[in-house]
């Protein structure tokens, strides 16, 4: 091996140990937390089961995965047509796709430029006027042309890892970018499944109404008859006219509602809020699930878009601290050119024309006023804060869970009476006609007996969509599968 060989391997290695110098803290996924369990008392295994529709019995194990599209789940065609729909036209979603892939191309730009050497091509023609005493000759001058053609190159050697943690803040910004894509996909999702539920209670509930209006109308004629009769006081009959009123002044609270709720789907779906094509729903459309997963904390954080991007955000603000650590040390910059200078242009690239410079440029901060430092710990304090926003982020996201575990559970204790109580006041009526048809008990009677049913009915619609909206809200809890689609990868950008 020759000595000029040797001292190329040698300068190699020695600039490739320097290159792989980073300062500044290394970043670390953050550990899982410490706990196995959501709520104080024990997840339950299984909700109640209750009469009726939307009453099945819902079982969580934490065997079952979170399917990608788990809104077909609800056994909708409708539905599923519309959440494809929502996640293709949504301006929402494109807007977030548009800011992925800035972020990408901007991280591929900044790379070339930090890693790579910059090599540009120049050229320059001048006409200059030079005064002879420069040349020794005073009293005479010298005009000519000078022609220039060169390469230069430059390239800064990233002695303590400055660029590379630029980079890696760069990267971290593009999954965090993703990761808001990925939460803004799930969050779409459920708002379109949630409100297609809101619709169909609304639905109900109206229909339940304008049923009750009907009797309490009906009952209002027979009060009047009766105080036309002497049979009724005059009390009895305003007590009547006034339920009467009061219900129906909620028709149009619940039209008004439905309404709204009919124009925000649309608007999901990258409507226009007149789209007639719109699907309309009913409860009795929608199959509740009853078979439900429960991803343990440790893994449902790492299922989370919003905690994945609030990771995201610890991680580039580890990196920045490495950027302005790294500024504290010195900077080594590196130049050179090759290229041919004449005085005319056809003798460009000719004999004794070339020219070539080859230079380096070691800067080493001394004193910048305390700027350096402070902006190093301006970046610690930084890095404090994201530590602090993931750890909020975590915690939130253990609460959203235990919360809907806890509303599943209830929601299907209180379906159970509701639908207990309907069916009690559905027997009452059904007793009391029989009753009517032999002259048992008055026809008030009767509509008071309808009524009751009636309004039992509307809470029993209540609980049943509260069942819907929020087993849809677990699956939004634990993530939404997003791990699970298709390719079986996850896609980082």
């Amino acid at each position: 091996m020759t000595t000029n060989a040797t001292g190329r391997r040698l300068a190699a290695l020695c600039v490739t140990l320097l290159s792989a110098c980073a300062v500044g803290p290394d970043f670390r996924e953050p550990a899982a937390p410490d706990t196995t369990h959501y709520t104080r008392a024990p997840e339950p295994q299984t909700t109640v089961a209750a009469p009726g529709p939307g009453g099945a019995a819902q079982t969580l194990s934490t065997d079952r995965e979170v399917q990608a599209d788990w809104w077909t789940l609800f056994r909708s065609a409708a539905l599923d047509e519309l959440v494809r729909q929502a996640l293709s036209d949504s301006p929402t979603l494109q807007a977030a796709r548009a800011t992925l892939t800035t972020a990408a191309e901007t991280y591929r730009a900044q790379r070339g430029a930090l890693l790579l050497p910059g090599i540009d091509a120049q050229a320059s023609a001048t006409r200059q006027r030079e005064p002879g005493a420069a040349f020794g000759q005073p009293g005479t001058s010298f005009l000519f042309n000078l022609f220039d053609a060169s390469v230069s190159v430059s390239y800064r050697l990233d002695l303590f890892g400055a660029s590379r943690r630029q980079l890696e803040g760069l990267q971290a910004q593009t999954d965090y970018q993703r990761w808001e894509l990925e939460a803004a996909a799930l969050t779409l999702a459920g708002n379109v499944v949630t409100t297609a539920v809101n619709i169909g209670s609304l639905h109900a509930q109206i229909a339940a109404l304008t049923d009750i209006v009907a009797s309490e109308r009906e009952q209002l004629r027979v009060v009047q008859r009766q105080f036309e009769a002497g049979g009724a006081s005059r009390t009895e009959v305003l007590a009547q006219q006034t339920q009467v009123a009061n219900n129906e002044a909620q028709l149009p609270g619940l039209e008004k509602q439905l309404a709204q709720a009919q124009h925000r789907l649309a608007v999901l779906a990258g409507r226009t809020p007149d789209d007639a094509q719109l699907p309309d729903f009913s409860l009795d459309q929608l199959t509740l699930p009853f078979e439900l997963p429960l991803s343990v904390p440790a893994k449902m954080v790492r299922q989370r878009p919003d905690v994945r991007a609030a990771e995201a955000l610890l991680h580039q603000s580890t990196a920045q601290l490495g950027v302005a650590t790294a500024n504290l040390y010195p900077q080594l910059n590196l130049t050179g050119s090759i290229g041919s200078e004449t005085v005319s242009a056809s003798e460009l690239f000719g004999a004794g024309s070339a020219a070539w410079n080859i230079g380096g440029s070691l800067t080493q901060p001394l004193f910048h006023g305390g700027e350096l430092l402070a902006l190093r710990r301006a970046a610690r304090a930084d890095l404090d804060r994201a530590t602090a926003a993931y750890r909020e982020a975590v915690l939130a996201a253990l609460q959203d869970v235990a919360d809907t575990l806890r509303a599943l559970e209830m929601d299907a204790r209180t379906l159970q009476a509701d639908s207990t109580t309907e069916k009690d006041a559905e027997d009452t009526l059904n007793l009391i006609r029989l009753q009517y048809k032999v002259g048992g008990v008055s026809y008030l009677a009767l509509l008071i007996a309808q009524r009751a049913y009636l309004e039992a009915r509307v809470s029993r619609v209540q609980a049943q969509a509260a069942r819907y909206a929020d087993t849809a809200a677990l699956f939004q809890a634990l993530g939404g599968g997003w791990w699970n689609r298709a390719s079986g990868k996850e896609s980082r950008p």
